[in-house]
């Protein structure tokens, strides 16, 4: 009877649901049912506490599925899901009434609801919606709403209006329609503005872009252009309204503009009218090209010659995303209008481009760079200009050492496109000419990266030109085996021949590349020899009968070349298809397993990459095999089997997730191996399976978590002294494999923190602070980060943990020590001090006497309290984190 009791039974159900993500399904079963009966509650601040509480529910939903919780992803998540989707049936059927209720302040609650369900279940709404349509005409029409309830209704209808199929609200527009273009003329400019919003989607609805072959006129078009024009018109209203307006015009010409007839080209004039209005020209450009994307093919004629110089102008401002959303609009214009643009007309957008394609912008470079190939596909006749003004500044690119990913994908797409317009004077020998001038010239030599997009460029240019460049092999291969051209010139070469090698058959010339790529691993130079067992590794994906038995065959022969061979092999299994490998895959076991007992760790290591990429190509038969070699007598095969599996972790995101999953607890028993290497080993593929699939691990945390901890002790039977002349100099053997463990630590509070005991956990962490640097510098990041997930359970400990902290801060280095041991002693307490910041937002620290004390005794020390307030200012500048005042 009492609605205070009511009001704290919902407060203690949302803080449940908050703090225990891991119970979610239990709270869908027990909790939901009963909050969702008791919206009908009739005391209003108890039914906003209900309403709360069930969004806490949705947004841990949302939270869970997404993986941003703590809860693993996958059946939980699905399962919470479903869980909500079975729900949504009885949320409607409660709230039905509520949406037409006399109370704003429980229609404002209903909204809310609505809307956390449909941003965690999108569509889930396309059932109900004859039933919401009435509820939200009623809270737009009813006279008694206030601002913020019709607001709110606004932003409700563009919520579910995004997230639905439009077909699901045409039936519904003529009850819809009116109300919305009424707000559009209401008075206050927030509701204004989100009614344009809102126009903008029922836009979409009146006629989709997939049904623009539509040809019966619409009867809503000409209420909704002419009240959206009169905002556009208007040049006294706010800047939100002006954006919102010229953006739903957009939307307008762009869906139902063939309807707009003789209202159509003054439009387009107040848009472009707009364009050269500095406050509205980002909207503007951003409109142009929705309406040059639209399918309607609308005539812009009367716009293209005023607004291309416009436009060319934006490329030289400071604003970036204006000069992003102008390449975009220009992008659009040259693929839909080519006909209509002359090249004239097009020069002072070309003038511009040279300066955007630099180094400093790369996103910016790209988009100028797909802009290009565009231009070469649509617009042949400016390709003239191209020669003089652009591309020696894209080359220019290309021979930067911050060349990659996306820009580069996007330059190799504008030299296919060049090279195949048969344009004069931009040939394949031209540009090729161009790309390789520098390597052979005396002038500054490239940083070694820019040989790698070289080779890509014009390993393009071949395969866009097979006949023209076949001469060009020879003449590489010449290259490759001349011993008096310079290294650069060599390592080009190879890396090109690498390249086309990737993609095809080099015929006739193979014999003559096998012997020179064998004389250049005796180079005395590094990066040849890197670039010829690179080549090799390639020749095989290109033609794997022609040399990967040949590359098998060097690698049992060559005993000091084998580094580089294994190097060609892992290229080898990188790249090549499973179906071709199959055959070579017995040979190939074989030999690799005859490695496993290399001398070199880094050996082992490239022969533990090649198993793991071999693994994936028949798993099933693979695996089974490789478990068997953890009983081998040798350290050096066992820590070479483990880290194998490290490798089909992070390579193969689902096939043979599910082999992993049954055997993966095999392969972690060496976490209690005699040999320190082969733990280390076991502990950094555990920490891989953690990190990129914890669903392999989690059901194993019981039995690996006590080796795991095992690990962060400190074994006294693993330090040892060691005589350097007058001195002694501490070594602990085991301090790798101690780091190795508190890496781990870390990667499981990402992904496993429900399973952990956060008490036995902060036991560890503890130990790690008063340990050796590097692992103190580890347990200060844990720590930080247990401050944000678990803070209830620090603020428990914080006594224990305080005095590690304190012990950090106030050491002294000794006076004759090195001026490492200065740097590092800073570091440490730069790194304390985050901590200690860290701990500091913890709600209820205040109450804490040790750290109250210790907050006093850096206040005592100007060194400590300077470096203090230091460090919270940039928290604060960083995450505007409230931190307890230390003044």
């Amino acid at each position: 009877m009492s609605w205070k009791v009511r009001r704290s039974a919902a407060k203690c159900l949302e803080t449940l649901i908050t703090a225990r993500p891991d119970l979610l399904l239990d709270f869908y079963r027990t909790a939901a049912p009963v909050i969702i009966t008791r919206f009908k509650e009739r005391e209003e601040n108890v039914k906003a506490d209900i309403f709360s509480a069930y969004n806490a529910l949705l947004r841990q939903t949302r939270c869970v599925h997404s993986g941003r919780g703590n809860v693993e992803v996958g059946d939980r998540g699905d399962s919470a899901l479903s869980a909500l989707q079975k729900q949504v049936p009885l949320v409607m059927k409660s709230l039905q009434k509520l949406l037409r209720d006399k109370s704003i302040k429980s229609r404002q609650g209903c909204f809310a609801v609505l809307t956390e369900l449909t941003g965690s279940l999108p569509g889930c709404l396309s059932q109900h919606i004859p039933a919401l349509v009435p509820g939200l005409v009623f809270s737009l029409t009813d006279k008694g709403s206030s601002s913020n309830m019709r607001l709110d209704t606004l932003v409700f209808l563009h919520v579910i209006l995004s997230c639905h199929p439009p077909e699901c609200f045409q039936p519904h527009l003529p009850a819809l329609l009116p109300p919305v273009v009424a707000c559009i003329s209401d008075p206050f400019y927030k509701i204004t503005s989100e009614a344009l919003l809102v126009a903008q989607q029922l836009v979409r609805v009146i006629r989709p872009l997939d049904q623009t072959k539509v040809s019966q006129p619409s009867p809503y078009t000409k209420e909704l252009f002419s009240t959206t024009l009169k905002r556009l018109q208007a040049t006294d209203i706010d800047q939100e309204v002006k954006e919102r307006a010229l953006s739903c015009m957009g939307h307008l010409i762009s869906h139902l503009g063939d309807q707009l007839g003789n209202e159509l080209p003054p439009t387009l004039q107040l848009i472009l009218e707009r364009l050269r209005n500095e406050i509205t020209r980002l909207t503007a450009v951003k409109v142009l090209t929705l309406v040059a994307g639209s399918p309607l093919k609308i005539d812009l004629r009367p716009l293209l010659k005023d607004a291309l110089p416009i436009l060319a102008s934006f490329l030289r401002k400071n604003q970036r995303a204006l000069r992003l959303g102008t390449l975009s609009a220009l992008e659009v214009l040259v693929r839909n209008y080519s006909d209509c643009l002359k090249a004239a007309m097009l020069e002072p957008v070309l003038g511009e481009l040279p300066s955007l394609l630099a180094e400093s912008d790369m996103h910016l470079a790209q988009v100028s760079v797909d802009f290009l190939t565009t231009l070469v596909s649509a617009h042949p006749a400016s390709l003239p200009k191209l020669s003089a003004r652009i591309l020696p500044q894209l080359f220019q690119l290309v021979h930067s050492p911050l060349l990659q990913g996306g820009a580069l994908a996007s330059i190799l797409s504008f030299l296919r496109a060049l090279v195949t317009s048969h344009t004069p004077h931009l040939g394949y020998a031209d540009l090729l000419k161009q790309l390789t001038g520098p390597v052979h010239s005396t002038g500054p030599t490239l940083h070694k990266q820019a040989f790698h997009s070289v080779a890509k460029c014009v390993a393009t240019l071949a395969s866009a030109c097979p006949k023209e460049s076949n001469a060009s092999i020879t003449q590489f291969i010449q290259d490759a085996k001349n011993p008096r051209v310079g290294d650069p010139v060599k390592v080009l070469a190879f890396l090109t021949l690498a390249e086309i090698g990737r993609e095809r058959n080099l015929g006739s010339q193979q014999k003559e590349l096998k012997n020179v790529i064998l004389e250049a691993l005796a180079s005395p130079s590094e990066e040849v020899k890197s670039a010829a067992s690179y080549a090799l590794g390639n020749a095989c994906v290109g033609s794997p009968a022609d040399f990967l038995p040949f590359l098998l065959h060097e690698i049992g022969g060559q005993l000091r070349r084998q580094y580089l061979l294994l190097h060609s092999l892992k290229e080898a299994l990188t790249c090549l298809p499973g179906e071709e490998l199959r055959p070579y895959q017995e040979d190939v076991w074989k030999l690799l397993l005859e490695h496993c007992e290399a001398a070199e760790e880094g050996t082992r290591n490239v022969v533990a990459e090649c198993v793991g990429k071999l693994i994936l190509v028949n798993p099933a038969q693979l695996l089974p095999r490789l478990g068997k070699q953890l009983s081998s007598g040798s350290p050096h095969t066992r820590s070479t089997v483990v880290t194998a599996i490290k490798f089909t972790i992070s390579d193969q995101p689902v096939p043979i997730d599910l082999l992993l999953k049954n055997c993966i607890g095999d392969f972690l028993k060496p976490l209690q191996d005699t040999d320190p290497n082969v733990r280390r080993v076991t502990l950094v593929m555990f920490n891989s399976a953690a990190h990129n699939k914890p669903s392999l691990v989690r059901s194993l945390l019981g039995r690996v978590l006590p080796p795991v901890y095992e690990e962060t002790r400190v074994r006294k039977e693993l330090i040892r002294e060691v005589e350097m002349g007058p001195f002694k100099h501490t070594v602990d053997d085991g301090l790798d494999v101690r780091k190795a463990a508190f890496e781990c630590m870390y990667t499981l509070l990402e992904s496993c923190l429900d399973q952990l005991d956060i008490y036995e956990y902060l036991n560890h962490v503890e130990d790690g602070l008063k340990d050796h640097y590097d692992i103190r510098m580890l347990t200060f990041i844990i720590l930080t980060r247990l401050a944000t997930l678990c803070p209830s359970a620090v603020l428990q400990r914080l006594d224990q943990l305080i005095e590690p902290l304190r012990a950090t801060c106030t050491a002294k280095v000794k006076a004759g020590s090195v001026k490492q041991e200065f740097e590092k002693q800073d570091e440490l307490k730069r790194s304390a001090m985050r901590t200690i910041t860290a701990l500091l937002t913890i709600p209820e620290v205040e109450n804490s006497r040790s750290m109250a004390d210790f907050m006093m005794q850096i206040r005592a020390n100007p060194e400590l309290s300077s470096l203090m307030e230091n460090i919270q200012k940039d928290s604060i500048t960083a995450c505007g984190t409230d931190i307890m005042d230390i003044s």
